[in-house]
């Protein structure tokens, strides 16, 4: 077995997001499926699996919702067990219930559903009769949630309604639940259809009939958040994105992550190793990212060296991010700037006395001039030394161009 290669085996409806967890030689095989469009047959999932997971380390398939639950998990299961293979099942949360939660529509409620039934309106095909009794559930209470039903949207109104099903029965379709593009379309028996129509919904829906249908007006709590539905692109490097992009989460945008820069180390460490040996020649050590703490603490830490190097010495960040990182390593700055831009750095040293004082300053290697230029002429003695290099990632161009082809906002 190939213990360096990794096959993830993934669908359609999984959060891209997810796979940035995996290794990054592992092998994406994307055998998502489209109603009409198959790419991949079932059958062929199966054998994609059983022979990955003969010839490498680790297999993950990847779902969205639960694997056992309309995910056509036990087929799958059932095809590696008779192949010998050995796996395991993670549990996920079904869509017949995530999806109306994003909604805002409860399955249940003590004063609307003590029920809740759960059916595919996509059955086997070739099959002579329906295994589902619609004529029952017409005629049973709670909560009926129909999945991969959007095709037979039409039919199941009409079966329901023929068997008794009254025509005012709230009815909500809940579109690509749980994301960022989540839609919602709310009506009754009598002008769901009607309504999904205008609406120009499409595969894949979550069809949710019952009182409780009625309770997302009041209940909402996803899609109306201030952000909902927009994609911001972030620009970031990938290690910095992060923050950022879990605040446009939660005030539900769609952040989309293209690292415009890469941080690399410098060919050559030899002038910053030198200067980290004689820190107490300098006044003023001067940070102004955080990229430049964290290279300067790793070749400390190569020299035997800890944070009371810098003993002799004040320590100036440019903004709060980077004095944390500087905390986080037993530096409290002794001067942090109310805007974080080298001219803040400037005015705040207005004030001191740095005629004759020696400043170090790492930064990378295509920073701005502005702030070595100023302290130069306060009469300091600047050493500027670049620490580490910022190059445009090789994919980002492509990247740039797929992304803004789908639009953002």
């Amino acid at each position: 077995m190939d213990l360096e290669t990794y096959a993830r085996p993934h669908r359609r409806l999984v959060d891209e997001r997810l796979l940035r967890n995996a290794k990054a030689e592992a092998e994406m095989i994307d055998v998502g499926k489209v109603p009409g469009n198959h790419r991949t047959l079932q059958d062929e999932i199966n054998a994609i699996l059983v022979d990955r997971a003969n010839k490498v380390k680790s297999v993950v398939r990847l779902k969205g919702g639960d694997p056992f639950v309309f995910g056509r998990g036990g087929e799958e299961a059932e095809a590696l067990h008779s192949a010998g293979v050995r796996f395991e099942v993670v549990p996920g949360i079904t869509s017949p219930i995530a999806a109306p939660a994003y909604a805002g529509i409860p399955l249940t409620h003590r004063g609307h559903a003590s029920l809740f039934t759960v059916v595919t309106g996509n059955e086997l095909p070739g099959k002579e009769a329906s295994a589902i009794a619609w004529d029952k559930l017409a005629q049973q209470g709670g909560t009926l949630v129909v999945l991969m039903g959007w095709e037979n949207l039409a039919h199941i109104v009409e079966t329901l309604i023929d068997n008794g099903k009254p025509l005012d029965t709230p009815v909500a379709l809940v579109r690509w639940g749980t994301r960022p593009w989540q839609q919602t379309v709310t009506g009754t028996l009598e002008n769901i259809f009607e309504r999904a129509v205008e609406a120009k919904l499409s595969s894949p829906v979550v069809i949710v009939i019952g009182e409780v249908a009625a309770l997302r007006d009041d209940l909402r709590w996803f899609d109306n958040r201030p952000l909902f539905g927009k994609r911001v692109l972030v620009t970031r490097t990938r290690t910095q994105a992060g923050v950022l992009a879990e605040e446009l989460s939660l005030r539900g945008a769609e952040p989309i992550e293209l690292p415009t820069i890469e941080i690399k180390p410098v060919e050559d460490f030899s002038r910053l190793d030198e200067s980290l040996a004689g820190l107490n020649k300098y006044a003023w050590i001067i940070f102004t990212s955080v990229n430049a703490v964290k290279v300067v603490f790793e070749r400390l830490d190569g020299l035997k060296l800890d944070s009371r190097a810098f003993h002799s010495a004040k320590i100036a960040a440019i903004g709060p991010v980077t004095a944390e990182s500087l905390h986080e390593h037993g530096i409290v700055a002794d001067l942090v700037p109310d805007r974080f831009v080298s001219e803040a750095i400037l005015e705040s040293f207005s004030g001191e006395d740095i005629q004759g004082r020696t400043i170090l300053l790492p930064r990378a290697d295509i920073a701005r001039d502005t702030l070595n230029k100023g302290l130069a002429e306060m009469g300091a003695d600047v050493d500027e030394i670049a620490v580490y290099r910022t190059v445009p990632p090789e994919a980002s161009r492509k990247q740039a161009e797929a992304i803004l082809e789908a639009g953002i906002d």
